[in-house]
């Protein structure tokens, strides 16, 4: 009896230890598939390389650089890419007004390599750099869309002295900001689908987890299984359109895997900021440059209650909510209506 009791702690230490290991392996990303290098997918986009070595492929939209009356750097959203820039650049629009407008890829989206220690300010640091190897001048506008433009409040942190002007086109929203008040943002956060809850509660609380968390797709956030229940009906009506555009690149934008791109940004956009967006300071307090923010009263990702409570704290951004709008403000006329906005100050 007793060496029978034995044998069996000994075979529970075993599936223990067994358990624990395959865990441990369960929880750990896949290395990326790094473009260029041997395995990794083939490099065809014009790219810089950065003073780390990581290197930053871009696009070119609008008219020649050298015959611009404006520069915009543009950035990107969640599961989107460099090529996603023409949605919100209109053709005559640029043409018009002279507009030259330059996307890349951020780190790990795309062809653009990923960046093991990203930060809130690496970002701005990134888009700094593009700017001047592409000889943009010591001035620029930054354009940023829904995780983008999340990105845009670092680089009016970070660069401000390098922006001539700074559009968020719905941003994204981190619940954990210091300056939201309790009821306001746990109100916002219980908005969201209880799937999307748990998302983001373990990229903020357990981002060691969120790895595995987002590969099971039962569990994963809606934005990366492509959940249409986060989209208002003005924006499911854009679904044909953007399928149609998207076609052709759309598994690209993983192509170095999910963890280095989509789950690095769960992980960033809400894990632990080291600055809270509402207590930036004008900077541009000689009205030198302009600040503007738009979202639709719909956004079924983005409370737009968090929005309004940001820009409110801001009396110098220039807050333009969209009545009916949904998170793809790619609506007909709207684009036109942001670019002049931000560079031509129409209302």
């Amino acid at each position: 009896m007793f060496p029978l009791m034995g044998m069996f702690k000994t075979i529970t230490v075993i599936l223990l230890v067994g358990l624990v290991a395959w865990a441990y392996q369960a929880i750990q990303p896949l290395p990326p598939k790094i473009c260029g290098a041997p395995g990794g997918p083939p490099v065809t986009a014009p790219r810089i390389q950065l003073k780390d070595g990581r290197y930053l492929a871009y696009k070119e939209h609008g008219v020649p650089k050298d015959e611009a009356k404006y520069k915009v750097v543009f950035v990107h959203g969640f599961y989107t890419c460099r090529h996603d820039a023409s949605f919100f650049l209109p053709e005559k629009t640029a043409e018009e007004l002279g507009i030259y407008l330059v996307s890349f890829d951020r780190a790990g989206f795309g062809e653009s390599t990923p960046n093991p220690k990203r930060t809130l300010k690496s970002t701005a640091l990134d888009i700094e750099e593009l700017a001047d190897q592409l000889g943009l001048g010591s001035k620029f506008y930054v354009l940023g869309f829904s995780m983008g433009g999340q990105v845009v409040w670092t680089c009016l942190k970070y660069i401000p002295h390098r922006l001539a002007g700074a559009t968020l086109v719905a941003p994204v929203v981190n619940y954990w900001w210091p300056g939201f008040p309790r009821n306001v943002s746990k109100e916002a956060y219980n908005q969201q689908l209880l799937r999307d809850q748990l998302a983001v509660g373990i990229a903020h609380y357990f981002p060691w987890l969120t790895y595995w968390w987002n590969t099971q797709k039962w569990l994963a956030s809606s934005a990366i299984v492509k959940n249409p229940d986060i989209f208002n009906t003005a924006d499911k009506q854009l679904f044909p359109m953007l399928a149609e555009r998207r076609k052709d690149y759309l598994e690209y934008i993983t192509q170095q895997g999910e963890y280095h791109s989509l789950h690095s940004d769960l992980k960033i956009g809400f894990g632990k900021w080291e600055f809270d967006p509402m207590d930036l300071e004008n900077p541009f307090p000689n009205n030198e440059a302009s600040v503007h923010l738009w979202h639709g009263d719909d956004d079924l990702l983005v409370p737009v209650t968090l929005q309004r409570y940001v820009a409110g704290k801001h009396p110098w951004v220039n807050y333009h909510e969209l009545k009916g709008a949904g998170h793809l403000l790619y609506y007909e006329g709207v684009p036109d209506a942001i670019l002049k906005a931000a560079l031509l100050g129409e209302k």
